[in-house]
């Protein structure tokens, strides 16, 4: 249950929120939760993709692979920066596997790890359609978790560990820490 921060580059206060981590994690949750709050809209990466290729993301890896979605990912991820701000956007999942991509969420936003554990995903995601994770979606977490975390941590400006926490409680420390930003704390 804890709460890390990184500096911020920018003496700016941000304009955009965005939210990275594991599918699972919480950053639909969290970004509608943010944008009650906020009054900000809530953008999540998944539904720019379907509205851009016209089927989501499950569907779009079936039918056209891998490569495939994460270039709709990547792309759906640039078009949401450009978005009039303020904006609270959920990244994909993958997003931070396409450095120029990831790089690029700094401009102008507050990058938010949402960090859970692996039996926290594998618990959130029982029942929902992710015909990616394969036949056992504990194994295919664990492996993607360990490809990832590094790289989240290195992008974030904050990260919060959600295991144990409410929607509102993980939003209200984004915001604090949001808050905080360019205001010389």
């Amino acid at each position: 249950m804890s709460t890390s921060s990184h500096a911020q580059t920018t003496a700016v206060k941000p304009e955009r929120i965005v939210l990275v981590g594991m599918m699972g994690a919480g950053k639909s949750t969290v970004g509608a939760t943010l944008s009650r709050l906020t009054g900000w809209r809530y953008v999540d990466n998944d539904e720019v993709v379907e509205q851009m290729v016209g089927m989501p993301t499950r569907d779009l890896l079936e039918q056209r692979g891998v490569a495939a979605m994460r270039a709709a990912e990547s792309a759906a991820a640039q078009a949401v920066l450009k978005m009039d701000p303020p904006v609270i956007a959920g990244a994909a999942a993958g997003i931070v596997l396409d450095g120029a991509t990831a790089a690029q969420l700094h401009d102008g936003a507050f990058v938010v790890y949402l960090r859970a554990n692996v039996d926290t995903l594998v618990h959130r995601i029982e029942g929902t359609y992710r015909p990616w994770l394969g036949d056992d979606p504990e194994a295919t977490l664990r492996s993607l978790y360990d490809g990832r975390e590094a790289l989240y941590e290195k992008l974030a400006d904050l990260i919060v560990d959600v295991d144990d926490l409410s929607a509102d409680d993980v939003a209200q420390r984004i915001l604090d820490a949001s808050a905080s930003v360019g205001s010389g704390h």
